[in-house]
């Protein structure tokens, strides 16, 4: 499976959600270009509570089936950490009628493949094949919602799989170690302090009650949207679905996440020595809004401004100028919750991380006094709707940003208006923006290098 941590610098999706805030008219002299297909989606809710959104496209004989399931680590606590990443794997090892590997080998009998991932808010997953496999796939999906297997040599195959994962991810990935740390550091109460893969202790310790509760509270029915592109048409796909899916009975509503993360009161700091560490890294992650909040687009052009692409601030200083950094980048987290607005630069081996550190701090004091210049948030909007567009060009990027929109935002009709949102953006929202969050008093710093050892070998 393709697991996609969510706090990794590099965004998992361009623009996986778009803030309410860009809801005002666009200047006069701006024309976003319509978002075409809004007419021809079809909605229904199941009785049980299933929420199925089909979006026809026949251009190519091909479906994409995509089930948004509203799980994550931020519904987990301490002794459980893991567990929506574990079920990624499960979901693919086998039910009550079919053995593990059965999935993948029907599917792939029938000219499909498929994937998953999971984030600190969701976990997705993901199919794609021929339109005449719409029914084999449907039965294979029904079934591992309703009939999931827990063989407990499955299980444990399971736990070595995802240590391996970690291994990879994290453990000897220092972009991975790096932020796992920060994430840990930055939020002191919300669940979003959770590495998405697990505690190395809570994988080795969860029990069979652990596993069947949160797969029955949180795979049901009512907690999915399944989003479906493609080939098809609607009131048959509809009617298809109604007739595998809608005798899975509903569960009770899962269990609020209600926790809100205390205002930051000073800056953090922490540093993280690895053996095998070539490139030291320093990142910083400034607490920011949910998906919903009103800063959130703005914010999301201010760091592309600052941060993406050659053309950006502290690529043309840390990079191009002074050639403190191999490369810089910068994401915005998209979430439930509020979550983190992140900056990083990958040094050179033996670089300099205070006077990176420097640099960063004198362009984020330039940018919060003299703001974002017109022309900056020109080419950031270019580029936010070059990657909107892009990711329309396919039936998986229309899967993926109707399920972004309807689960993030709460209505994937969202996505017809984003041209507009993002031409509504205005230099006032995204300096106001950068002077609100990008505050010492408001950041973790985090730096990783050479363990001291290494260093003097």
């Amino acid at each position: 499976m393709n697991d996609s941590p969510r706090r990794l610098p590099a965004l998992l999706l361009a623009l996986a959600a778009l803030a309410p805030a860009a809801f005002a008219k666009p200047a006069a002299d701006s024309a976003p270009a319509a978002v075409p297909g809004a007419g021809t989606l079809a909605v229904r809710t199941l009785d049980n509570g299933l929420k199925v959104v089909v979006w026809p496209d026949h251009d190519i004989p091909n479906v994409a089936l995509y089930t948004w399931f509203r799980v994550g680590g931020r519904n987990e606590y301490p002794g459980i950490t893991g567990l929506a990443h574990f079920f990624e794997h499960m979901m693919f090892n086998g039910t009550s009628t079919g053995a593990p590997g059965e999935f993948d080998r029907t599917m792939e009998g029938a000219g499909g493949s498929n994937n998953a991932y999971t984030s600190s808010d969701v976990t997705v997953y993901q199919d794609w094949f021929p339109e005449d496999a719409l029914e084999v796939v449907l039965d294979l999906e029904s079934d591992r919602m309703a009939h999931l297997a827990f063989d407990p040599e499955v299980i444990e195959s399971e736990r070595g799989v995802v240590y391996s994962e970690r291994r990879s991810s994290v453990d000897n990935d220092p972009m991975g170690a790096l932020f796992e740390q920060m994430q840990a550091t930055a939020f002191v109460a919300h669940p979003y302090q959770f590495p998405v893969i697990g505690w190395p202790s809570d994988v080795e310790n969860w029990s069979m009650d652990d596993l069947t509760s949160f797969y029955r509270t949180y795979y049901a029915p009512n907690n999915a949207v399944m989003f479906v592109v493609g080939d098809v048409e609607p009131d048959a796909v509809l009617e298809k679905i109604e007739a595998r899916f809608g005798r899975i009975p509903a569960q009770p509503a899962p269990r609020a996440v209600t926790t809100v993360e205390p205002e930051q009161q000073g800056e953090r700091r922490i540093v993280v020595e690895k053996e095998g560490i070539q490139a030291p890294m320093l990142a910083m992650a400034w607490h920011a809004g949910s998906a919903r909040s009103d800063q959130h687009l703005p914010l999301q052009l201010l760091l592309s401004a600052l941060a993406e692409g050659e053309a950006s601030r502290l690529h043309q200083r840390l990079v191009e100028r002074d050639g403190l950094a191999l490369r810089v980048g910068a994401s915005l987290d998209s979430g439930f919750d509020p979550g983190l607005a992140w900056v990083y630069a990958v040094l050179p081996p033996g670089g300099d991380a205070a006077a990176v550190e420097k640099a960063i701090d004198e362009e984020l004091e330039r940018l919060v006094s003299e703001g974002l210049s017109a022309g900056e948030l020109s080419r950031a909007r270019k580029v936010a709707e070059a990657d909107f567009w892009r990711g329309l060009q396919t039936i998986s990027g229309k899967a993926q940003a109707l399920g972004s929109r309807e689960i993030f935002l709460g209505d994937h009709r969202l996505l017809f208006d984003e041209p507009a949102r993002l031409a509504a953006v205005t230099l006032d929202q995204a300096n106001r923006a950068a002077a609100s969050v990008l505050r010492r008093i408001n950041r973790t710093v985090g730096l990783i290098r050479p363990s001291a050892a290494a260093t003097k070998d």
